[in-house]
């Protein structure tokens, strides 16, 4: 079903622009009537995720303060990718950035909308498979751990809380269902 936008755009003016996000404060009519104001975040790159997975069902996770949490995360490898480039590419070149591996095999698993009632950021998580290792080589803003555990210990630590990041939860609960399916 094709919806009719209810918001209604009075003015917007840019309140904060860098290499990697754009702000926009937005006056508007809100779908009931009333005058209000709208944040918009515009993400300048594609979100990826990747969930390498080996022959015996082990996967790796990365480890890292994120700032805006003011808290330590686990996650599958993650980064962005530039719209100008094919996401698959882009992916490729995160996982081995962060754990060093290459992988024979790639899939597509889920496309996402990230935190939609403030931003526009779009995501794409994709399964790794025949792994082959190398040598890691994160960007400068980056202090990672890389660990290798099994993909069921994973999924637990979604159940209990343990990882909390949106595109990992995601990636993890979908490739369970995936696995329990005959899928992956």
């Amino acid at each position: 079903m094709e919806a009719i936008n209810p918001w209604k755009t009075l003015e917007s003016e840019l309140k904060y622009d860098n290499n990697w996000i754009r702000l926009t404060e937005h006056q508007v009519i809100n779908p009931s009537g009333g005058k209000g104001i709208y944040g918009e975040i515009h993400f300048k790159n594609l979100a990826l995720g990747i969930l390498p997975l080996d022959e015996d069902y082990n996967t790796w996770l990365v480890g890292q303060y994120r700032y805006p949490l003011k808290a330590y995360s686990w996650e599958i490898p993650e980064g962005g990718g530039p719209f100008t480039e094919a996401p698959l590419e882009s992916a490729k070149r995160e996982l081995l950035e962060e754990t060093g591996m290459s992988a024979k095999h790639w899939k597509e698993i889920q496309r996402l909308h990230l935190s939609n009632s403030v931003t526009d950021e779009h995501a794409i998580i994709y399964v790794a498979t025949d792994l082959i290792q190398g040598i890691a080589m994160p960007e400068e803003t980056e202090e990672l751990v890389v660990k290798k555990i099994p993909f069921d210990a994973a999924y637990q630590m979604v159940l209990n809380g343990e990882i909390t990041d949106s595109m990992s939860v995601a990636a993890i609960l979908k490739a369970k269902l995936m696995i329990l399916n005959g899928e992956l």
